[in-house]
């Protein structure tokens, strides 16, 4: 049996679908087990304009119950168009890092999530990397944090800065283990192999007088992805690449030396985007919120922003 799903007027059958792609695959997604089924027709027309036609046919499996669910994951620049018209009609979605191309289109997203009740998630999947889980339950009042998101020069994603790129995971991170307000934002960047920064700095102090120093590059000659988070009386460390982790802290005694205690955090070996499917799928089939939100994005969002504008600021300063 095949169902024809058109995203243009999002006329969809009675017999429920859970897709899980964006023109190029639909995966069905049946507990314990993931389905993959490729398209039998693909029809995409002027993705880049207002209306977005995109015929899929998919064979539907009889007597299996789905939600209805949708990735996007097309350039940033068509997020808003794509993604809209699904929220509006209620449907989940989950959207590709970062939510969109500004905070306006990001809350058009949200806005429209909220009215019509439809499950919105972010694809920061850093966060759901399974050494990040491990500690996030160790860190209670961090003081400094140093990150370090080091790359080989890439073929994607050229169109947008370092910032936007890859410094953004962090943000996201560094966001969700500081409930404290951004206070001040020191950047710089430099455009070393294209047109837009490629390197760049920040330094973020929060309202909790914590400070992170976040670096990230995209022209390096070694890969390096590791957040280093300080506390009174302990340290941790994770490997973003290898999910490790440590944890080292200072054990007071009545009347005796403080000791280090520490070493590796059991860390279990999981793909974080499996683990962001699986949270999105248990969002929508609970009716919950997913482990990153829409608001969630925009705050990531909205902070790249600040970074990128003082990254401006500075350059313009040089110049005098």
């Amino acid at each position: 049996m095949l169902l024809d799903v058109h995203w243009a007027t999002l006329v969809i059958s009675t017999i429920p679908l859970q897709v899980f792609a964006f023109a190029t695959r639909v995966k069905l997604v049946v507990p314990p087990l993931l389905i993959v089924v490729p398209l039998l027709e693909v029809t995409v027309i002027e993705v880049m304009q207002p209306t977005v036609t995109l015929t899929l046919c998919v064979p539907v499996i009889d007597g299996l119950s789905f939600e209805v669910a949708v990735t996007v994951a097309v350039p940033t620049e068509s997020h808003l168009k794509v993604a809209l018209p699904f929220l509006e009609r209620g449907v989940a979605v989950l959207v590709e890092k970062p939510l969109a191309r500004d905070e306006s289109e990001a809350r058009r997203l949200i806005d429209a999530a909220e009215k019509a009740g439809a499950v919105f998630a972010v694809g920061h999947t850093e966060r759901y990397n399974p050494a990040v889980a491990a500690v996030r339950p160790l860190i209670d009042h961090p003081r400094f944090i140093e990150v370090h998101r080091l790359g080989t020069f890439p073929d994607r994603s050229l169109d947008i800065d370092v910032v936007f790129d890859l410094m953004i995971h962090d943000l996201d991170v560094v966001l969700s283990i500081v409930p404290s307000a951004v206070t001040t934002v020191e950047a710089v960047g430099v455009a070393v192999l294209t047109p837009k920064p490629d390197i760049a700095n920040a330094r973020l102090r929060f309202a909790s007088g914590c400070i992170a120093n976040i670096t990230a590059s995209r022209i390096s000659r070694e890969r390096v992805r590791k957040i280093r988070v300080f506390q009174r009386d302990s340290y941790i460390s994770v490997d973003y690449a290898a999910q490790e982790a440590e944890r080292w802290r200072l054990v007071r005694t009545n009347g005796a030396m403080p000791s280090i205690d520490g070493g590796k955090i059991d860390v279990p070996n999981e793909e974080p985007l499996k683990r962001e499917l699986a949270d999105f799928i248990g969002a929508v089939k609970d009716k919950r919120a997913p482990g990153v939100t829409g608001a969630d994005g925009l705050r990531a969002l909205a902070l790249a922003r600040r970074i990128t504008d003082a990254m401006q600021q500075q350059e313009a300063g040089s110049r005098l």
